[in-house]
């Protein structure tokens, strides 16, 4: 039987990559035509992509989170009877991915130039590596990469110049999409921090080797908020039908070394007890910390903490699929409000910038108001 290449398709006018968000299939499994074989993302939704074929997976040549030019081999099937490739859906002409000629002759079939943006190898010294077969493949790249080619930082009189980290392209493409498709609202308000410092200087004191951080009694109170506003585990599919998960994927930032950024994800975090939400939380962030980025499409909410870089305030971005991002400033003494005679307490500012095609503004408020409530009643909820 034939093993056929599948291709990502060409899905919009104009559009020139995509991101592999996931696979729904693996190697030996048997799929129907049009059924659902993986999830893309392009700079309009995330979706479900149909099988061209009918017959058995045989291997993926993508993985997730890898960046790919439309038409660029995916996944190669094993088919039944003789079946014709099918080109990218809309039989939208090639693009340059497809079959330009390097300066030395040879072909760059997609998934090569994809790989060489991955490694931040532009189209000049792309057309620069030599091939032995006269189609330019992946080993051709990396041979390029481990030998003493130019690829390399570029320094002149006036400039200095160097690729963009893969982690850094993959954000980018996120914060464009989010530009281009987010309606954006942002509302602040001040939260009492006063007993989630209480309860860390409970643990603390009691000593043990169970020390959540307060950072962790805040996000668990914002795990639990979201158990009652499901907008906020929402996200539209296309333009017409908003799908809602049934537990919380939370995403929490974490910065690299070198101001790169991951996400690290909890999921089904409204589920977990206290204690198995702490130790979950620190597994997912010291995964992140090795630089593995854990968004997905059900991740519809991260939180951005600032508290160590004395930041107060802030305007979070919203990174699409997700639907909100929420800030967590800095501590600081502030005025309470409720007495009449002047005292100080610890407060902390939070800001929710959430997708105004989702969510509108009383429901935002009415959750930060939640996310406030548990956060100064938060020894009632992990006791």
């Amino acid at each position: 039987m034939p093993v056929i290449s599948v291709r990502i398709p060409q899905i919009g006018e104009g559009l020139q990559e995509a991101r592999l968000v996931a696979v729904l299939k693996q190697p030996g499994d048997y799929v129907k035509r049009d059924e659902p074989i993986y999830q893309m993302e392009t700079d309009k939704a995330v979706m479900d992509v149909e099988s061209p074929y009918e017959g058995t997976l045989v291997e993926w040549l993508g993985q997730p989170d890898e960046i790919l030019a439309i038409g660029a081999e995916v996944a190669r099937m094993e088919v039944a009877g003789a079946v014709e490739e099918a080109p990218p859906h809309g039989h939208a002409p090639a693009p340059v991915e497809a079959a330009a000629a390097s300066a030395r002759g040879a072909a760059i079939p997609p998934r090569t130039r994809a790989y060489a943006k991955e490694k931040g190898v532009s189209d000049d010294q792309l057309a620069s590596i030599p091939s032995a077969s006269g189609k330019l493949m992946p080993a051709d790249i990396d041979a390029f990469l481990s030998g003493p080619g130019p690829v390399a930082p570029v320094s002149t009189d006036r400039y200095d110049e160097q690729p963009v980290a893969q982690k850094q392209r993959l954000l980018a493409s996120r914060l464009v999409r989010g530009a281009q498709l987010v309606v954006p609202g942002t509302m602040t308000l001040v939260a009492n921090w006063e007993a989630i410092e209480h309860a860390r200087a409970r643990y603390k004191s009691g000593g043990g080797d169970f020390q959540p951080s307060s950072f962790t009694m805040f996000a668990y109170a914002v795990a639990l908020a979201l158990k009652d506003y499901p907008a906020f585990r929402s996200t539209l599919i296309g333009e017409d039908r908003l799908r809602t998960y049934r537990h919380v994927s939370l995403g929490i930032a974490v910065s690299l070394p070198g101001d790169e950024l991951v996400l690290a994800v909890v999921e089904d975090a409204d589920t977990l007890t206290w204690r198995e939400f702490a130790q979950r939380t620190r597994e997912r962030i010291d995964l992140a910390r090795t630089g593995k980025d854990q968004a997905n499409e059900a991740m519809t909410i991260s939180l951005t903490n600032m508290q160590s870089f004395g930041l107060r305030d802030a305007v979070p971005v919203v990174v699409p699929p997700a639907v909100a991002t929420l800030f967590l400033g800095e501590t600081y003494q502030d005025l309470d409000p409720a007495t009449e005679t002047p005292k100080l307490r610890r407060v902390v500012n939070l800001a929710l910038t959430f997708d105004h095609r989702i969510l509108n503004g009383v429901g935002a408020a009415e959750f930060m108001k939640a996310v406030r409530q548990n956060v100064e009643t938060i020894g009632s909820l992990i006791d």
